[in-house]
């Protein structure tokens, strides 16, 4: 790979020299002008006799220079080490996975919760070559790690993720969607994928609707539904008691699967209730499959050997060097 820069967008800092450049030029008209204004140009010549207007220009190269060379170095030019340089092929997907209390419910065992956690695990076992990124969600969701191809420390994400990450509680599936949507990169509009895990409680009315625009970014929606119909009582993890609600009544925690139907239906998905978790991720590599397979570079397991500082070093020895430019001559007697 050739030489690049990592912050191209900076390179619109150079047009300043431009406007530098015609700033200079207006300063020596003045100076010409101001001279003839003085009085005998003979008499001015020879009162500014030590003065070189060459050395003047000079000093004013020697700062272009410098500065763009500054500019440069802020773009940081880079060249990936030889045998770092590592090509693979995937698609990048979003898992967002539900962590509000509902999803503490034991209709699937130990809970919904943890066995959402073990589908993801498996799921990121069968794509060793997509880049993976998580958001997790209740009544707000967080980007809780970027897409990255380091499936090790997407497995430890995982296991953190729990209630207490998130002090709102809910189901908010429409922030869950656009926060998904915005872990992936804009300018790209193929090979991108979210997997919803939820049970789904609340009925969210915008959730649909925010799935259709994710379609048309070119982002596709696949749900897994967590838990069941008939539902189930949730477990406090504190007290070890079963989930009540003011009127001191237990609370029921059921699988609402027609958001979650509804949801991938709008992007071209498929809905999958939890089950067996090697079934579950069978019928979503399936899907995933049909998905077009796109080389790309993984940059975040390459190493760059950068010139940043041999720039910013020669940008500071053009500085010393015009520091030691005079705009006085040796006038010889």
């Amino acid at each position: 790979m050739n030489l690049q820069f990592q912050y191209k967008e900076f390179i619109w800092l150079l047009a300043a020299l431009a406007f530098l450049t015609l700033l200079f030029i207006a300063l020596l008209l003045w100076k010409k002008k101001i001279k003839k204004r003085i009085g005998d140009i003979r008499l001015v010549n020879a009162l500014i006799a030590n003065y070189s207007p060459w050395r003047f220009v000079s000093k004013f190269i020697v700062c272009s220079l410098a500065f763009a060379t500054g500019v440069v170095a802020v773009m940081n030019p880079r060249k990936p080490g030889d045998t770092d340089n590592i090509n693979r092929k995937g698609i990048d997907v979003v898992m967002a996975l539900d962590v509000s209390k509902s999803m503490l419910a034991s209709d699937l065992a130990p809970n919904r919760l943890e066995r959402a956690k073990q589908l993801i695990s498996k799921l990121m076992q069968a794509m060793p070559d997509d880049r993976i990124g998580l958001v997790v969600f209740a009544g707000k969701a967080y980007l809780q790690m970027p897409l990255t191809i380091d499936h090790g420390a997407a497995a430890m994400f995982v296991a953190a993720a729990g209630p207490d990450a998130i002090p709102q509680q809910g189901t908010i599936i429409t922030e869950a969607l656009s926060m998904s949507a915005n872990a992936f990169n804009n300018m790209d509009k193929r090979f991108k994928s979210v997997i919803l895990i939820s049970d789904g409680e609340d009925h969210d009315d915008k959730a649909v609707e925010t799935a259709k625009q994710l379609a048309e970014k070119g982002i596709l929606v696949n749900t897994v539904g967590v838990g069941s119909p008939e539902g189930a009582t949730i477990t406090d993890p504190v007290t070890g008691e079963n989930k009540k609600d003011e009127a001191g009544n237990i609370v029921i925690s059921k699988l609402n699967e027609e958001t979650l139907k509804q949801v991938a239906e709008s992007t071209n998905g498929i809905y999958v209730r939890l089950q067996e978790s090697d079934e579950t991720v069978a019928q979503l590599m399936k899907q995933l499959s049909q998905i077009e397979r796109k080389a790309f570079g993984d940059i975040s397991l390459m190493n760059y050997k950068t010139f940043y500082m041999w720039l910013a070093g020669a940008m500071l020895l053009l500085l010393l060097i015009e520091s030691f430019i005079t705009e006085r001559k040796k006038v010889i007697p």
